[in-house]
């Protein structure tokens, strides 16, 4: 619209401000700047780094002109984020920094206040290993799967095709071809924008089962097995619950739901989708497991675990239980933290339901330690990883691989304009407005995340090398330091104290989860808010 505007405009002030050139004896000036204008508009259409001036064409410019007021490397960016807590601008613009190959460092010294709690710092070694592994890589699949994948330590979280526009789905996978990472489709299905690059593939199952459902949104195995069948398809994520709206399921504004859409998602053209809070293809923990199981056939043995945001940890204990007496482990389990970000959420669930990462990773790696199948079941983290130490620090809690969409997000060039759920996002990203995606050059911001990922990951190894690590899986909750108050410090391990393997198969079990683990039954997830479920925890 923006543009359309320019030029129609350009259309009548340039002839008329040259005609007054020649007519009128104070016209020169005048004309001289529409001139002016009307050049730096056409600059701003055809270049392709900036998708702001694309969009918007000398109006843009003011946004820029603002950040020359301020520091460029400024502590707190002036909006919040989902959580309502102010997400440090210093890391968007370190993102931006990666993503562009410019410098990177940083002046006169941290920007952290290092006597306030809430400060976490990494220990660091006199004798740093001579050698590394410079792009280090984690062999997903476990005993039963035939089709193991090698991924990156580094990958895109899910963001659906609807949420996000074609233009930035095209960067993103395009990147991960370029990179040697994943792409995780989101939960709204496979898209031919999702196929056209090349690029790996996590072809993540919503409660909705998209792509893969019947008219009366139940489970196709039919259609789940012939696009589990595509050779990108590497791994499959069933999805449980996400950080920004656990227990609640995904929302996709009708204004987002185009035709394209709605044939992909099998759903009805401008009608906002809500997916459901649970799963219709199984019942409790050991349906689960049985799902997975059945996930790993139809595809022919590729990677099948599941995703979620710890709620109540003896849920996520009973389907331990079930891995015991069922003997069907998944390949991995994501652990997605109550801080995640996403397009649309109730404030309430974005804000205060769901378990912090930091509260919900080391949890799930120490029940997979303590049952005994920690080696075979990989857990990757995602929400809010954006640097290096981000990364490094969820490697120590217990992850094995980290997704990242909010450090993808801000590679391809958000703003965090917050109107991803509006369908007006300025940077073509979040939106389905054609006259906004075509501001987005695919070519340039997938360049860039490939660069932004490349260059984050390069960051990890060398904090990694720092701590004494050859290899960033190496990385301890014991090398990583958190201020409590001004005059007392606590490893993470001291924070969050790791259980031995095999220490839930017999007795006596960790004290601190004692009470749970003997209540939590393979047979059924506690059901919340019910006499039966209030009897079962107080037994």
């Amino acid at each position: 619209m923006a543009r359309r505007i320019f030029f129609l405009s350009s259309a009548v002030l340039v002839p008329a401000a040259t005609y007054y050139a020649y007519t009128w004896p104070g016209g020169v000036p005048w004309a001289v700047f529409v001139w002016f204008l009307f050049l730096v508009g056409v600059h701003d259409v055809v270049q392709r780094k900036h998708t702001i001036l694309r969009n918007f064409p000398v109006i843009g410019h003011g946004r820029y002109l603002l950040e020359m007021v301020r520091p460029e490397m400024h502590q707190y960016f002036i909006e919040s984020d989902t959580n309502g807590e102010p997400f440090p601008r210093e890391l968007r613009s370190l993102a931006y920094q990666r993503a562009k190959q410019v410098r990177d460092t940083l002046p006169f010294g941290t920007r952290q206040e290092v006597h306030d709690p809430g400060y976490e710092w990494v220990e660091h070694t006199l004798a740093p290993p001579p050698d590394v592994e410079e792009h280090p890589r984690v062999r997903v699949g476990g005993p039963d799967c035939s089709k193991p994948y090698e991924a990156s330590i580094l990958n895109i979280s899910a963001m659906s095709y609807g949420a996000l526009s074609s233009a930035a789905i095209l960067a993103l996978n395009g990147a991960a071809k370029d990179g040697g990472f994943a792409h995780n489709t989101g939960e709204g299905g496979i898209s031919r924008y999702h196929l056209e690059p090349g690029g790996d593939l996590v072809w993540q199952i919503g409660t909705g089962y998209f792509g893969c459902r019947t008219p009366d949104g139940r489970f196709d195995p039919d259609k789940f097995a012939e696009k589990a069948a595509l050779e990108q398809v590497k791994m499959i994520e069933i999805k449980l619950s996400q950080g920004a709206k656990p227990a609640h399921g995904g929302i996709l504004p009708a204004s987002k739901v185009t035709p394209e859409i709605a044939a992909i998602r099998g759903v009805e053209v401008g009608k906002t989708v809500y997916s459901p809070p649970r799963h219709t293809a199984f019942e409790g923990p050991k349906g689960l497991l049985e799902f997975v199981a059945r996930l790993r056939e139809l595809s022919g043995g590729k990677p099948v675990g599941f995703k979620l945001c710890v709620g109540r940890p003896i849920e996520f204990m009973a389907i331990c239980k079930a891995m015991i007496e069922t003997r069907i482990l998944p390949d991995f389990v994501t652990v997605d933290g109550g801080e995640g970000g996403t397009g649309a959420a109730p404030l309430e669930f974005a804000n205060w339901v769901g378990a912090p990462l930091y509260e919900g990773l080391p949890f799930v790696h120490d029940m997979l330690t303590g049952i005994g199948v920690r080696e075979h079941v990989k857990v990757f983290a995602s929400g809010r990883a954006v640097t290096g130490f981000h990364m490094a620090i969820r490697l120590a809690l217990g992850a094995d691989v980290i997704n990242s969409a909010r450090g993808m997000m801000f590679a391809l060039g958000c703003i965090q304009a917050l109107r991803c759920n509006a369908n007006t996002c300025p940077t073509g990203i979040a939106t389905q407005d054609p006259a906004l995606v075509a501001g987005l050059h695919v070519g340039d911001k997938r360049a860039r995340v490939a660069r932004y990922h490349a260059n984050t990951v390069r960051a990890l190894v060398e904090i990694a090398a720092a701590a004494g690590c050859r290899h960033p899986i190496e990385l301890r909750r014991s090398m990583f330091r958190r201020r409590i108050s001004r005059t007392e410090v606590r490893t993470l391990e001291q924070i969050y104290p790791s259980i031995e393997p095999g220490d839930l198969l017999e007795e006596p079990f960790p004290e601190r989860y004692d009470a749970d683990w003997r209540v939590a039954t393979a047979e059924a997830f506690v059901p919340p808010c019910t006499d039966e479920g209030r009897a079962t925890l107080l037994a």
